[in-house]
């Protein structure tokens, strides 16, 4: 579904991105993991059009996006839940939700606000509170309800739990967990290495700008000097 192949990623002078190859399957749920400022995202705005890379390939589909516009990655059938949220302040979690609906992947059942409402039943009681009145963990959720109502055929979510207390936390991963049963295909950074085992079926390392390890939850499970070594635990 999405191929990364040796991109080399800027920002003026400063290169970021060396030579980083990545991919994930229809079906798969694949992280990207690594310190902070190691390039993870980096890597995101890479694929979806915010910082081009200079050199390398992006394929999703049978298409070549590297380098195309951002609102064309997105119609493309990726979905962002980007690190910071940024839901829209000024417009009602109703209002948030509806504004991005479309069927990118051509689902037969696509997610829409009652079945969006069910899978977030906390942002089914706040539909009439403005964006700005939410808690963080509950602007997450929107965050996440908002990429979801796009049906996009992968969800990339950056930072997907950072700085959320333990129980919204929990959500998260039970709400990634149930895309997982559906067969969402999901790329996602964060720094709970337990968690993302549990849900993850590939994963990939980042230290300064390169993949420096690839493989299984079960490879990563069972070489615990790896976390010590590239994640910092």
């Amino acid at each position: 579904m999405l191929e990364v192949r040796d991109i080399e990623t800027f920002y003026d002078a400063s290169q970021i991105l060396f030579g980083v190859s990545l991919r994930v399957d229809a079906g798969e749920v694949v992280t990207l993991m690594g310190r902070n400022g190691m390039g993870k995202t980096t890597t995101v705005r890479s694929i979806m059009g915010l910082t081009a890379p200079r050199s390398g390939s992006i394929r999703f589909g049978n298409a070549e996006i590297a380098g195309r516009p951002s609102y064309a990655v997105a119609r493309a059938g990726i979905g962002l839940v980007p690190e910071g949220r940024h839901v829209f302040a000024n417009l009602t979690v109703r209002e948030n939700l509806v504004a991005t609906a479309a069927n990118r992947s051509g689902n037969g059942t696509p997610w829409d606000y009652g079945s969006i409402c069910g899978l977030f039943p906390r942002l089914a009681e706040r539909a009439g509170n403005m964006g700005d009145m939410l808690s963080g963990g509950e602007q997450q959720m929107l965050a996440i309800a908002r990429a979801l109502m796009t049906n996009p055929k992968l969800l990339i979510l950056d930072e997907a739990t950072e700085g959320l207390a333990p129980l919204i936390r929990q959500e998260i991963w039970r709400v990634l967990s149930r895309l997982r049963e559906v067969g969402q295909a999901i790329l996602v950074i964060d720094k709970d290495v337990a968690a993302l085992s549990r849900i993850a079926d590939r994963h990939y390392i980042l230290e300064k700008g390169r993949v420096v390890w690839s493989g299984s939850s079960d490879r990563l499970a069972g070489d615990p000097e790896l976390a010590h070594r590239y994640l910092g635990i």
